[in-house]
């Protein structure tokens, strides 16, 4: 779906060798045709293209002429509705079938749950079609899920751990995008933002210093990533909630793709929730608003009205699985269809049956101190303040905090007034947003929100049920998948590693492409533990195929061996 990916895709596999090119709107006519001229001599076995060209007049009629024998539909979680990234165009690829009867289809994506898969195969129209599905674990990349406290401090706790990676930072609104950029400069970091109300020109120029390993932060909206197959980032941080597991499962797997260890960072609070549902509801009335113009059967208010209901429902489970203190591994497995099967990793403290590379397994999650109780003081200041009262306040009545509201509305003689006088307001604010994503309280819809008890609350409340609240994260200093780690039996050297990526980064320079097309970070650091003295040598290093070998094998010796 994007010139970017197209670009980058073709840039790969010209580099190792292999006959592609791709269409799009980004060529001049002279470049379109040059393509085409060589589509026709059979210079070329992959031609990537876009849904609208393919479905273009006289587009289907032109491949017919020059003998397509496989069609690949990329991101195809595009197709359904019941996907995180409907879009419509791609419904018009049900064409493909009867366009091209004799051609084998295929449909790949790398977050699809078994409704959204069952859905791909019926709006393409294909009948009995063999589905292959992967492994969805990324046994690599280390997952940390926190409330979000103070998220800038937060944020630099994890920067700090990866001075000098390549990092992507997801933010919910544009305006966020520019405020952390703006202050993770200001603190030293080589960080810009992205963002679809940048022009593109703007855009690609972050796009293409990031790729170029230029620059190490991008912090984005979801806009960004879908075109980047930077290989090693080395970290991947969401500062509020995806709207969905599958937004998160394909976020978080831009981290790590060399296969080195990665890790992914998610700080949420009940608030971003409240903004989703905000912006749900903003974007369905304007679609409503267009069917009521465009005159619309009841069949699209059907279909607009599902996709509502099912966004809400993966709202809900991305918050469940937020607030959970269950494996996140095999949280994310589990709910792709999957059975996790955890894997030994004796180098890492924790669960020994657990995937211990996870908050969770890896025992950082810590537990509020007799959870139930303190629980059940705030659903009693709830109920005792009349349920008229938002998080703010009822924290100020638990805490003791001797306001002029407290005081004026006489809730300092209640018998909950300071009975948690031992934790900060934060802190507090924390445990009711906890209580609200765990159903046990619920917030009203009015202008200004008031808290309210439910009926699990009411059974929290009488002592029916036990809680647990988390409590506020602690920091860590331990800085993951450094150049510094043991690579097989050999220990890298971080210096050579360092300057085999000088070198890298001045290749791609001069050839135009981006410096993982040259080698991967997981290439380069097998080069730097095993030092290999031969082309020979060189050849045994994995990512170095024939044509690499004739092409850079002597430039990279000649650093190895300085």
């Amino acid at each position: 779906p994007l010139i970017a990916l197209m670009k980058d895709q073709v840039d790969g596999l010209r580099t190792n060798g292999y006959p592609a090119a791709s269409l799009h709107s980004g060529m001049t006519n002279e470049e379109r045709d040059d393509v085409r001229r060589a589509v026709r001599a059979g210079e070329v076995r992959l031609l990537f293209v876009s849904p609208e060209r393919l479905l273009a007049p006289g587009f289907d009629t032109w491949l017919g002429s020059v003998g397509v024998r496989a069609i690949a539909i990329d991101e195809a979680h595009c197709i359904s509705q019941w996907g995180h990234d409907f879009r419509p165009e791609y419904r018009q690829l049900k064409q493909l079938r009867r366009m091209f009867p004799g051609v084998s289809l295929h449909a790949c994506t790398a977050t699809a749950a078994p409704p959204v898969r069952d859905d791909i195969v019926a709006q393409l129209e294909l009948i009995d079609p063999l589905v292959l599905v992967g492994n969805f674990d990324r046994p690599n990349l280390i997952y940390r899920i926190e409330p979000r406290i103070d998220g800038r401090k937060q944020i630099l706790g994890v920067l700090e751990r990866h001075r000098g990676d390549a990092v992507i930072v997801y933010c919910m609104s544009r305006k966020e995008t520019e405020a952390i950029a703006e202050y993770l400069s200001k603190e030293k970091f080589n960080a810009a933002c992205y963002h679809a109300g940048m022009t593109s020109i703007q855009r690609s120029k972050v796009q293409e210093r990031f790729t170029a390993e230029k620059l190490d932060i991008v912090v984005a909206t979801v806009a960004f990533g879908m075109g980047i197959d930077r290989s090693n980032v080395r970290a991947v941080v969401h500062m509020t909630i995806p709207k969905s597991i599958e937004h998160y499962q394909q976020e978080t797997g831009r981290a790590g793709r060399d296969g080195l260890e990665s890790e992914c960072v998610l700080f949420h609070s009940y608030a971003d929730v409240v903004k989703w549902n905000s912006i749900t509801e903003r974007s369905t009335n304007e679609a409503r608003a267009r069917l009521d113009e465009e005159g619309a059967d009841a069949e699209a208010y059907e279909a607009l009205d599902a996709s509502v209901a099912q966004g809400r429902v993966q709202l809900e489970a991305m918050q469940r699985m937020a607030s959970g203190a269950v494996c996140r591994h095999r949280w994310l497995v589990e709910h792709f269809g999957q059975r996790y099967e955890p894997i030994a990793r004796e180098s890492r403290a924790g669960d020994a049956n657990g995937c211990g590379a996870c908050d969770v397994c890896m025992q950082e999650v810590r537990m509020a101190t007799d959870s139930t109780t303190v629980a059940r003081k705030l659903l009693s200041a709830v109920v005792r303040t009349g349920q008229r009262y938002g998080a703010s306040y009822v924290a100020d009545v638990v805490r003791g905090a001797e306001t002029e509201e407290v005081a004026r509305r006489g809730h300092a003689s209640l018998p909950t007034y300071g009975a948690l006088k031992d934790d900060d307001k934060k802190t507090l604010t924390s445990y009711i947003f906890q209580l609200v994503e765990r159903g046990l309280l619920a917030r009203t819809d009015d202008e200004h929100p008031v808290l309210v008890l439910t009926v699990e609350g009411h059974r929290a409340l009488r002592g029916e049920m036990e809680v647990a609240l988390r409590a506020p994260p602690r920091g860590r200093g331990r800085k993951h998948a450094t150049a510094a780690a043991v690579h097989g039996a050999h220990e890298v050297d971080a210096s050579l590693f360092d300057r085999l990526r000088t070198l890298r980064r001045e290749l791609a320079t001069a050839r135009g492409v981006p410096p993982y097309v040259i080698f991967s970070d997981a290439t380069l650091m097998e080069m730097a533990a095993r030092k290999p003295q031969s082309l020979n040598e060189f050849a045994e290093i994995k990512g170095v195929g024939e044509k690499k070998l004739a092409d850079l094998g002597l430039t990279f010796l000649r650093v190895i061996n300085e």
